[in-house]
């Protein structure tokens, strides 16, 4: 006789998409009524990946981390509140301020990620406010529709399909058939704003990579996990573990539109 499906393939899809749709309500709205509101929201959930990172890097210390998470927040904000080119620099001050509190060992990966989070609270805000008005409101929707959708993509071929791990030894339940899986929907994305006249051709090639890019930040906190020895980076969101847990893609996607912004127009400007 053939044995059944084992249940627990799909047993945490009921939470992850009750906790996802919540998410999804909050920052659909924030996103839209952009300004103070989306401000608000950037800070938040940075300052709370700033401090699920701490605790994992110092699991036995867990009022330091919360200090480092109030520090990030408050630093975010300060930028968002000055309006200077000065206040960029309060994006390194959490990153500094935890070489002292944490292991030497840990100092490499503490600053740079924290530095990422930082630049990648500061970026959403500026490009959904920066742009005018229906630019920047297009900018901040297609970059999280490419992480969604890559993500659903990913997750469902990946738990369908299986196949060969990705990188099996950072993060073993990451399939090729659910990475591919992820670029086709990323694709999909840009072939849609597109055709809707709302941006270039150019996302059809530039949202595979910034799915590309979001499995990379996938990847780097799989990294950290496993090197801190934790299964989540937190137990906040049911079904999806910590911030960092659901957010870790957006940190590479959002890092990698700004480096490409670097070098010309996003193509998502269109109409």
């Amino acid at each position: 006789m053939k044995p059944s499906a084992s249940p627990g393939r799909w047993s945490d899809l009921g939470p992850r998409l009750g906790s996802g749709l919540v998410m999804l309500l909050l920052g659909a709205a924030a996103i839209w009524a952009g300004g103070v509101v989306f401000a608000a929201l950037a800070v938040v959930v940075s300052a709370l990946m700033v401090w699920e990172l701490a605790a994992m890097l110092v699991p036995a210390r867990r009022a330091r981390a919360v200090v480092l998470g109030l520090l990030a927040g408050a630093s975010l904000a300060a930028i968002f509140v000055l309006h200077s080119p000065f206040a960029l620099a309060l994006l390194i001050v959490p990153s500094l301020a935890g070489l002292w509190r944490l292991a030497r060992r840990d100092w490499l990966v503490w600053g740079l990620y924290a530095f990422a989070i930082m630049l990648t609270g500061y970026g959403l805000v500026a490009l959904r406010d920066g742009l005018n008005a229906p630019q920047g409101l297009r900018a901040i929707v297609w970059i999280i529709a490419v992480v969604v959708v890559s993500d659903v993509m990913g997750y469902f071929a990946g738990r369908t399909l299986g196949g060969p791990k990705f990188w099996p030894r950072i993060s073993p339940k990451k399939t090729w058939s659910g990475t591919v899986a992820g670029w086709i929907g990323a694709m999909l994305v840009g072939a849609v704003y597109a055709l809707s006249g709302i941006g270039g051709w150019g996302l059809l090639l530039l949202s595979p990579l910034l799915a590309f890019a979001g499995q990379l930040g996938d990847i780097a906190e799989s990294w950290i996990k496993r090197r801190s020895g934790v299964k989540d980076s937190s137990a906040l969101i049911p079904g999806h573990g910590g911030v960092l847990d659901r957010f870790d893609a957006l940190i590479g996607a959002v890092l990698m539109v700004l480096l490409v912004a670097q070098f010309g127009t996003l193509p998502f400007v269109g109409g």
